[in-house]
């Protein structure tokens, strides 16, 4: 995965520590070197994503939110 817009400064590489997933929503809990960052996003991009416990995954902070990118 090669993102090159985005700030490096909101970027936290870590590992999916946790998914508690609803019918519409899922809450993805990432273990970064930094610390604990939990975002809610659809349960439809989990499944997209192939989110599991142990994915390598990036998330973005923007002031408002954050997302969940899948690292290969």
């Amino acid at each position: 995965m090669s993102i090159k817009s985005i700030n490096v400064r909101n970027q936290f590489r870590g590992v999916v520590r946790e998914i508690i997933s609803d019918t519409v929503l899922s809450e993805v809990e990432v273990e970064t070197p930094g610390g604990i960052v939990t975002s809610v996003i659809t349960t439809r991009s989990v499944k997209e994503l192939g989110l599991t416990v142990g994915s390598p995954v990036v998330a973005f902070v923007k002031s408002t939110e954050v997302s969940i990118g899948l690292l290969e």
